[in-house]
């Protein structure tokens, strides 16, 4: 299992009314890691030939995160069946290693031209194993 990882520092704009790391934030830190990590190990041209999109979020909060806390995020997938590419994505506080948020995605890869559900290939699946 390839895990990838980014480290990044709260600021204002992920800020909710209660002055801590608003829900949406999380998810759209899940979707950008995951992004991140396919555009990372695969080619321009596999890319071309495949998407993916979300087939539903399942996302556990545990933590708060406050302003000016350093946020370690990780993603790997998890397994492969047919269409299907489960991915995990955990984000903790960096100092402590709390767990603030876990996010089980099942993701949906597509033909790039004809939008229908594609097998997973197997060189893809070799990527991230």
């Amino acid at each position: 299992m390839q895990t990838f990882s980014e480290v990044f520092e709260v600021v204002q704009d992920d800020l909710d009314d209660l002055n801590h790391v608003n829900n949406i934030r999380y998810v759209e830190w899940i979707q950008a890691i995951s992004k991140k990590h396919w555009e990372k190990v695969t080619t321009e041209d596999m890319r071309k030939e495949m998407i993916w999109v979300v087939r539903n979020h399942s996302i556990s909060y545990h933590k708060s995160a406050l302003l000016g806390d350093t946020i370690q995020v990780n993603t790997y997938i998890e397994g492969n069946k047919g269409p299907i590419s489960t991915r995990i994505v955990d984000i903790k506080k960096k100092d402590t290693g709390e767990l603030l948020v876990r996010g089980i995605t099942e993701w949906c890869l597509l033909d790039a031209n004809t939008f229908r559900p594609k097998r997973v290939p197997e060189r893809v699946q070799a990527l991230f194993a």
